[in-house]
């Protein structure tokens, strides 16, 4: 099944932010749960949560927003690559 143009362009762009918002590099920036519950129920929060992720990007311009771990390559073990420990939950 193909989406092709079935689709709502605002609810798929919201979406969109809400993943991004939950691979925040940070866990105690990405939403709770139920926060993701209830922007997935009725959108409510997405473009605040989504104005607060830039605010906090602003502040720290040298952490990566989202989830994507440093890749360090080695150039002497060129076949190796060590990837940068990532927590993916913590306390609140």
């Amino acid at each position: 099944m193909k989406i092709r143009n079935n689709y709502d362009s605002v609810e798929l762009e919201e979406m969109v932010q809400i993943a991004l918002l939950c691979t925040m590099y940070k866990p105690e920036n990405r939403p709770r749960m139920s926060e993701v519950v209830r922007m997935l129920d009725g959108g409510d929060g997405v473009a605040e949560k989504w104005e607060a992720m830039k605010n906090v990007e602003e502040m720290d311009p040298d952490s990566p927003g989202y989830l994507f771990p440093v890749l360090n390559y080695d150039t002497d073990r060129s076949s190796s690559i060590e990837l940068k420990a990532v927590e993916l939950s913590g306390p609140r």
